[in-house]
């Protein structure tokens, strides 16, 4: 899609309700949608993050959103797919400026480039007590990327065409921190098996733009 059409379209996305956790179980393993059935999140005393799901025009104006792939690492999330963004810092002014700050840190987009259209619902990742706040962003005149090399492996630049196509939802036998040889939905994006977290606020998204696409 064209990315000014886009652009349009998805400023609608601002008045709509979020989906929530709806959108969420459909890319949650069971053994996540029943622990949080048997817990409350506000009790384990979460860290809080922001991550930015960022909009941008390539050079011939076609729609896409930027993903991670994170570096080797000794951590739950290490070499998985994400969103840029992290934990808040105290000099953070809320979630959102979180989500800006760690984005120009990790990919090199300045803040005052992204518009932010729409807060999206919160998702608790278990593995790594993280509660985090996803955001979606337009950045309407990109400059080349530039990646944190200690902490971004390399950029994975997503067609909205691939992301809306249902054929890239797919099951898959994984083996997580918290579990073995596991059914789990996710996305097939550029090749990458996208699931937990990032593939539960991707499914929010997804039926967040199906409503004014």
């Amino acid at each position: 899609m064209d990315f000014n059409e886009f652009c349009q379209l998805a400023l609608k996305l601002k008045n709509l309700p979020l989906p929530g956790e709806v959108s969420h179980n459909k890319m949650s393993p069971e053994l996540r949608i029943q622990w949080l059935k048997e817990n409350k999140v506000q009790d384990v005393n979460p860290k809080r993050a922001g991550v930015m799901a960022l909009f941008y025009p390539d050079v011939e104006q076609k729609t896409r959103l930027l993903l991670i792939l994170r570096k080797v690492y000794q951590g739950v999330h290490s070499n998985q797919i994400g969103f840029p963004g992290g934990k808040v810092e105290e000099f953070d002014k809320d979630l959102m400026d979180t989500a800006l700050r760690e984005t120009h840190e990790e990919v090199g987009v300045p803040p005052t480039k992204v518009e932010v259209i729409k807060e999206l619902s919160e998702v608790y990742i278990p593995p790594s007590n993280f509660l985090v706040r996803p955001y979606i962003g337009i950045y309407p005149n990109p400059q080349p990327f530039v990646k944190e090399e200690s902490e971004v492996e390399s950029l994975v630049e997503v067609y909205l065409r691939d992301f809306l196509d249902d054929s890239n939802h797919i099951q898959e036998i994984l083996s997580t921190s918290y579990a073995k040889n596991i059914n789990v939905p996710a996305f097939k994006l550029n090749g990458y098996t996208v699931w937990g977290a990032t593939a539960m606020m991707l499914s929010e998204i997804k039926e967040l733009l199906r409503q004014v696409l």
